[in-house]
């Protein structure tokens, strides 16, 4: 009965499914451990001197934080080289994406993603009543830089490119975003979403997106504190662009959505750089023992410049995810992005890593 009250995307919109705590999993299946490699999270934890700064900040959570989080924002326009002016952050990447929709989207507004891509993008650009443009990867498994650019019209209000990309983890190189870039109009808003950037940047062919934002003013780039830093659950990200843009986001973000443990832990994080170190170390150690497995059992995988993988095991990965499930393994199935025979895997521990494998190994071998 009360449908009909509901605003019409309200109605339309799917809500999302959280995975089922650990221990209930445990319960459940009977088993003592259970690897997570299913959301891209840091498997050495969180940086040590986050930690640091939020045992001294806990003792102030009487009080509201700093909405404008006027101390982080300077430390990251120090890091960049930007203003504060140029800085915007969020209760992680997330609420930045849902402050960019609201920004920028009106009804029948047309907004491009690639697909399979993140959903947050989808999500938030149809909630407001915009129109979402899909734009499939090229064959390769890239985002199509010409189809995006032929597909430009009078409507087209903001592109989303995720680089790199998820679920694929490959990169959309210097020369490709150099031809996007000169090839769109000025009146489009290009939002590129760099949550894996620190894990990216060891690729030589690896834009610097920084170096657009004087040329294109309606340029944005997404950051995170979630995946190098490891501080996925206290949410912090931040984005960089215009002061115009700027400006108009603080109009509609919710005043205090950055709780004061994010700020400390994200100020922390900056100063933390042996952590990020071995994380990215740690990162490419895991990426190339599922390489070699995959090299040597002849599965096609897409080169990832993230902290996961992306791989065709040719099962069905409804009954892959559920077999790796019962053996204590938690990935995410292709199914949810419509690539059936393939699996995304975070990178893990070396022990993680090599528990996939095996676990793996008996799930396609029997």
């Amino acid at each position: 009965m009360l449908k009909k009250l509901f605003r019409k995307e309200v109605y339309a919109a799917k809500a999302y499914v959280p995975g089922k705590p650990i221990e209930d999993l445990k319960r459940e299946l009977n088993i003592n451990k259970i690897e997570k490699l299913a959301s891209n999270e840091n498997p050495l934890g969180p940086s040590p001197k986050a930690m640091e700064y939020i045992e001294k900040e806990i003792k102030n959570i009487n009080m509201y934080p700093d909405s404008a989080a006027i101390k982080l924002r300077e430390k990251l326009a120090e890091k960049h080289g930007v203003k504060i002016e140029n800085i915007v952050v969020g209760s992680g990447g997330e609420e930045l994406i849902k402050n960019i929709a609201e920004t920028f989207i009106n009804p029948g507004d047309e907004v491009m993603i690639a697909t399979p891509t993140f959903g947050k993008y989808a999500t938030d650009v149809s909630f407001l009543g915009g129109v979402v443009v899909n734009i499939p990867l090229n064959k390769e498994y890239k985002q199509d830089v010409e189809k995006i650019i032929e597909s430009v019209n009078e409507k087209t209000k903001l592109i989303f490119i995720c680089n790199p990309n998820n679920p694929t983890g490959n990169i959309m190189t210097k020369s490709e975003h150099e031809y996007l870039i000169k090839n769109l109009p000025q009146d489009v808003v290009v939002v590129f979403d760099e949550a894996y950037y620190d894990y990216a940047i060891k690729n030589d062919e690896y834009p610097e997106t920084l170096n657009v934002l004087k040329e294109r003013p309606n340029t944005i780039i997404l950051r995170t504190f979630s995946k190098v830093a490891g501080i996925a659950a206290v949410r912090l990200g931040y984005l960089l662009t215009s002061q115009e843009i700027c400006e108009a986001m603080y109009k509609i973000k919710l005043t205090f959505s950055v709780n004061r443990l994010a700020q400390a832990a994200a100020l922390g994080a900056l100063e933390d750089k042996e952590h990020i170190d071995k994380t990215v170390e740690l990162n490419y150690k895991s990426l190339a023992l599922m390489e070699e497995y995959f090299d040597k059992n002849e599965f096609e995988y897409i080169k990832s410049n993230a902290n996961f993988i992306f791989v065709n095991v040719n099962m069905d990965s409804k009954i892959v995810f559920q077999k790796l499930l019962e053996k204590g393994v938690i990935i995410r199935g292709g199914f949810l992005w419509g690539w059936n025979n393939w699996i995304r895997v975070s990178t893990g521990t070396i022990d993680q890593t090599k528990i996939f494998i095996d676990k793996l190994e008996e799930v396609v071998k029997n």
